[in-house]
């Protein structure tokens, strides 16, 4: 049975997604499709609009077959640790055969190209990097600028001119620099988003509309018709089902309260010691606190941002604090080491074939339930903690015993009533 892998944060499911899904496994003529999926918190520092349990069976409606879980510690960092936790789980189940990504025209050779020369990063390069770092521009933009002047220096002048710098294209870049450096054994693919871009907070397609745009009207406009044309039948289901019990949607809001006490209580000392807190912010956090005309996380982030730090760069910080991250534990060494299990989300009648399988050729345990880990993993420890945080800030979500879902809840499966 031949399987695509796909990398995936279903913040919902919508119809650019299943154009993705249905693309994906047309052009590596897939027969099954695993997605490695994020939990509760995602790669920009943000809580997901729904619980990754509800996100799974939108995955498993909308056509994959086998939803495992990308851990908080890879979930939430920039593009090079996010992928590196991506591909190397798709690796580990030792099923996938490709993987398939968007990109904004589509076009891979260049990214592969690139992948091959900086993969093991040469000094050259690390001095462009440094340099552009010295600009004061964001890590991403100097990251791509680099592999511009690179590039060009090598007389590549083609790839040169490739837009590195656009979201997919650094996210695809970050996918085949993890593969080289896992030395997996999956063939890349990219499809060519369409109609809307990564980001894009406005909808301009009459059925096709950007995550963060569809984020935006639930949150604004409050009302499920405005996002009725761009998510599937089922998407829109799973969305009443759980608005109607006050499980969705969820923003950075619902948290504030236990951020600003998380802050309140900490040295700057203590928080430097954290995830993502760089650069003397520890000292520009506490220090914008008195000065916030309310209790908002849009004033807290507002009062932060400066052209040095991105809006994504503080969310991540902020997260880290809600969370407790500790730098600790998001050293390179640790982060490399890798994934050290495989927590299966969800999975249709196709998915338990793969599981079957799995049972063969995985390279790591597969869990079912974080209560079956056969021994602690720091990884695992960290997301069971993240899940009983999302819970805190979920109003659909009051019992004591919903922190704890990570050792109760039952994979999800495909056709089931989701409750």
């Amino acid at each position: 049975m031949r399987t695509v892998g796909l990398i995936v944060e279903y913040n919902p499911f919508h119809n650019g997604h299943l154009y993705h899904l249905q693309q994906s496994r047309k052009i590596t003529q897939a027969d099954a499709v695993v997605a490695v999926m994020s939990g509760h918190f995602l790669q920009r520092g943000e809580p997901a609009l729904l619980d990754k349990w509800s996100r799974t069976q939108m995955a498993l409606e909308g056509g994959c077959d086998l939803v495992i879980e990308l851990p908080v510690a890879y979930a939430t960092q920039a593009a090079e640790w996010f992928a590196y936790g991506a591909v190397s789980l798709l690796e580990a189940t030792g099923v996938v055969d490709s993987f398939c990504f968007g990109t904004e025209n589509g076009e891979l050779d260049p990214l592969l190209l690139a992948s091959d020369i900086i993969a093991e990063e040469p000094p050259a390069f690390k001095a462009l990097l440094k340099q552009q770092l010295q600009t004061g521009i964001s890590y991403p933009s100097a990251y791509s600028s680099a592999i511009t002047s690179y590039l060009a220096e090598l007389g590549h002048a083609s790839a040169s001119a490739f837009p590195f710098a656009l979201p997919n294209h650094t996210l695809g870049l970050h996918y085949l620099l993890a593969r080289n450096r896992l030395q997996a054994k999956m063939e890349p693919f990219t499809i060519a988003r369409e109609k809307a871009q990564y980001n894009q907070a406005t909808a301009t397609d009459s059925q096709i509309a950007s995550a963060t745009a569809i984020r935006k009207l639930l949150l604004e406009q409050q009302s499920l018709e405005d996002v009725r044309a761009y998510v599937p039948e089922t998407t829109l289901n799973i969305l009443q089902q759980e608005w109607s019990v006050g499980r969705c949607p969820i923003s950075w809001e619902p948290f504030t309260n236990a951020l600003l006490q998380a802050i309140i209580t900490r040295t700057p000392q203590d928080l430097a010691e954290l995830h993502e807190i760089t650069e003397g912010l520890e000292y520009r956090i506490r220090g914008v606190l008195p000065t916030l005309p309310s209790r908002s996380f849009d004033d807290l982030l507002g009062a932060l941002k400066t052209k040095r730090y991105t809006r994504t760069k503080l969310q991540r910080s902020l997260l880290a604090i809600l969370l407790g991250h500790r730098k600790q534990d998001f050293t390179a060494d640790k982060l490399a080491s890798g994934v050290e299990y495989i927590r299966v989300l969800g999975f249709s009648e196709k998915g338990k074939l793969l599981l079957r399988r799995m049972r063969n050729s995985a390279r790591l345990p597969v869990l079912h339930s974080a209560a079956r880990a056969p021994q602690p993993y720091r990884y695992l420890e960290l997301d069971t903690q993240a899940s009983g945080v999302y819970m805190l800030g979920v109003p659909g979500h009051a019992s004591a015993a919903s922190m704890f879902r990570d050792f109760t809840e039952r994979p999800v499966t495909a056709g089931a009533n989701y409750t």
